[in-house]
């Protein structure tokens, strides 16, 4: 299993769980659209989140809830999270910063801006330039499962598999690798993210967790973003907001199954979880 994930000249240990705290610099994401609107806002959440023990911060500016989601032009994005990016990098130099963005333009911007990541939910589909920026700027990279575009990856218009479904999104996550590896990233840059609720339904999701030492034993660090999604929705009834329980509870159970970031919007309820689940483990394994 992976040690450490490099992210731009830095190692991230793996030797606990990672938090994964979300950024949404969107009018219309899907839970929390429109709350951080400004960049005072933004910044102000990040210093939050970094308190509540969030290890790395993911700013997103377009996008990919369940119904209705739009594409945005690159300028648009890039006025959302590029002053937000470099307002946290000078106000919490040590930060590690994630842009969740499937755009090569953005991912460049947004790295000379102080980010370390590229969180990318289309694994390179949807830019053909995102690899070689990735490559060259030698940023840590999130590839995730997903099928279509921005309007309907996160809905069911393409949750149609066979009779194992995560057979199917092993095959078609082992393509996206296959695509960074060519264009010269580091596997030690490379993590890897099944996409819970994109193109899956909740059957779908619940059997990827299950069995998510399936994935983990590529050797390339996991990471899974459960928080407030449709699946934990239908198991517990409630809007987005009122998910925290079931969303730590699947933090987790994917911890538990090999996870190694999880990638949320409740960070303190979540880093206390997960510590706990830790050192228990560690407790069995002493």
């Amino acid at each position: 299993m992976p040690s450490t994930w490099t992210v731009r000249g830095r190692q991230l240990s793996l030797d606990r769980p990672l938090v994964m705290g979300i950024i949404n610099v969107t009018p219309d994401s899907f839970s929390d659209g429109g709350r951080y609107g400004s960049v005072d806002e933004a910044v102000a959440r990040a210093g939050q989140l970094l308190r509540e023990g969030a290890d790395i911060l993911d700013i997103g500016g377009e996008s990919t809830r369940p119904q209705g989601a739009t594409e945005v032009s690159e300028n648009v994005e890039a006025r959302r999270v590029v002053p937000v990016i470099e307002r946290i990098a000078a106000q919490y130099p040590d930060a590690v910063i994630s842009v969740d963005t499937v755009k090569s333009g953005i991912a460049e911007t947004a790295v000379a801006a102080g980010a370390r990541i590229v969180n990318d939910v289309s694994a390179f589909r949807l830019d053909a330039r995102m690899a070689d920026v990735c490559a060259r700027t030698g940023v840590g990279v999130v590839l995730m499962h997903s099928r279509g575009g921005i309007s309907d990856m996160a809905s069911y218009a393409r949750a149609t598999y066979g009779a194992n479904p995560l057979d199917e999104v092993l095959s078609e996550l082992q393509a996206r690798v296959d695509v960074a590896l060519s264009a010269g990233i580091e596997r030690a840059r490379i993590a890897l993210d099944p996409g819970l609720g994109f193109s899956k339904r909740s059957g779908d999701s619940l059997r990827v967790v299950a069995r998510l030492d399936r994935l983990a034993a590529w050797g390339f660090p996991i990471v899974v973003g459960a928080s407030r999604k449709r699946f934990i929705g239908e198991l517990t009834g409630g809007e987005p907001s009122e998910r925290l329980f079931g969303s730590v509870g699947a933090a987790v159970a994917a911890y538990e199954r090999g996870a190694h970031v999880l990638r949320v919007h409740d960070v303190a309820a979540t880093r206390q979880a997960l510590d706990v689940a830790a050192a228990i483990r560690a407790a069995g394994a002493a």
